[in-house]
């Protein structure tokens, strides 16, 4: 392992020159002389490692041969100069290469890291050189080129990863919606159908983003079909808006699924039915119903809302209408009920997305657009949080009945494992 060790007689600056460098500049500096210290350090080990070969006439087959032309590099501390040294190793199949500053390194590992992440908080890719080139010391490798790059190297992750084998997940519940959002140099705005799932320990993890029309039956069929045929097994439920062509395309591909409608989305249908001095009213009207304790309560709401705004039979009739999926809920672990209510976790995290086209008034492009989706959601699912009551999901997969919310006792000839969710006879 490779240690550096300080020099006592360094600790003392006795350079005029040095001691007026500002802070900024003082550490800039201090890295450049790191960076070269440890360089040499690297070298001489690997010299040292080889000292003994020599060829048939006793001469080393590994030295040092002088040093490569001084490059820039970008680091956290600024932008450095380093004259790297080289090392001539003469014996057939084997290279030096040096571990801390591979060869054409421009960019820290870090400075790499932060480039894609500002991009996709919305930072321009215009404004990367006047944003950064200040704080670097240099623009270079931080041009609207260098991030066209990032963008089309997340294009082919996307698409890796839309074909993944699903043989070996599973996802107890599904929330699915389809997102809008502007496309700079085209018409037609971009659909995208996302699915976020739950697995059986709790956690949640995105399932599938596809590029679809208007959020048509076939569009979701087809991305339902896809995921069955590389092995994803059925969800036990499934929550989303109610006019999403998704529940025609689940119904045919995974037809055993139930289906929860999405409160916020109902909600607003509902109270757009509704003259405007009323929506006050009529919201905690529809809050007390899917607030309700139990299944009763909820019905009683219904009745109460149903009577309160008799006069609106458009408004009330989509409440009314839809009781069996919007209620369907009280079937699961009331620690599921808040996650199971509304499609939040795909909204909230679209408002990332929201902001960074809001910023470049939309991607340049379909592809573009969707790797950026894919980007963010990907950054986000390492935040996302366990749902509550996680240690009941493997009890909803393995089909434990819940009653408003509360587990109902097996008949005696059946136990369930409340570690794995097993069911044994």
């Amino acid at each position: 392992m490779l240690k550096l060790v300080h020099d006592a007689a360094t600790e003392m600056v006795d350079d005029p020159e040095t001691l007026s460098l500002d802070l900024d500049e003082l550490c800039r500096v201090a890295a450049q002389q790191m960076l070269a210290t440890a360089l040499h350090a690297e070298r001489r080990a690997y010299l040292d490692a080889h000292t003994e070969l020599v060829d048939g006439t006793g001469k080393r087959l590994v030295v040092g041969n002088g040093y490569a032309r001084t490059r820039e590099v970008t680091t956290g501390a600024g932008m450095v100069e380093v004259t790297a040294p080289r090392v001539d190793d003469r014996r057939d199949g084997e290279k030096f290469s040096s571990s801390i500053l591979p060869a054409y390194m421009r960019k820290s590992p870090k400075v790499t890291e932060v480039l894609p992440v500002l991009y996709l908080r919305g930072l321009s890719t215009g404004d990367f050189a006047p944003a950064l080139g200040g704080f670097f010391g240099s623009n270079g490798g931080l041009s609207a080129s260098t991030v066209q790059r990032l963008t089309e190297a997340w294009q082919t992750e996307h698409s890796q990863w839309a074909g993944r084998d699903l043989s070996d997940v599973d996802y107890v519940y599904w929330w699915a919606d389809g997102v809008h959002f502007n496309i700079r140099l085209e018409d037609d705005r971009l659909c995208c159908l996302v699915i976020v799932g739950v697995r059986p320990d709790g956690t949640k993890e995105l399932v599938a983003l596809a590029d679809g029309y208007r959020e048509s039956t076939e569009s979701w069929a087809e991305v339902l079909r896809s995921l069955r045929d590389r092995g994803l097994p059925a969800p036990v439920l499934a929550v989303g808006d109610g006019a999403l062509g998704f529940w025609g395309a689940l119904r045919d591909v995974f037809p055993a699924t139930r289906e929860q409608r999405c409160w916020v989305h109902k909600t607003a249908n509902c109270l757009n039915a509704l003259p405007t001095r009323l929506p006050g009213d009529a919201k905690t009207a529809i809050a007390a119903i899917y607030n309700a304790d139990t299944r009763t309560d909820a019905l009683t709401a219904v009745k109460t809302f149903a009577d309160r705004f008799a006069e609106f039979p458009k408004a009330t009739a989509k409440i009314t209408n839809d009781l069996d999926v919007l209620l369907a809920f009280y079937d699961y672990p009331a620690e599921h009920w808040l996650h199971l209510r509304t499609t939040n976790p795909i909204e909230s995290t679209f408002s990332t997305v929201r902001l960074r086209t809001k910023v470049t008034r939309g991607a340049g492009s379909r592809k573009a657009g969707l790797a950026m989706a894919y980007k963010l959601l990907d950054s986000a699912q390492t935040r996302w949080r366990r749902i509550n009551g996680h240690e009941l999901v493997r009890l909803v997969r393995a089909g434990a009945t819940f009653t408003d919310g509360k587990l109902q006792e097996r008949n005696p000839t059946t136990t369930t494992n409340t570690e794995t969710g097993s069911v044994a006879a």
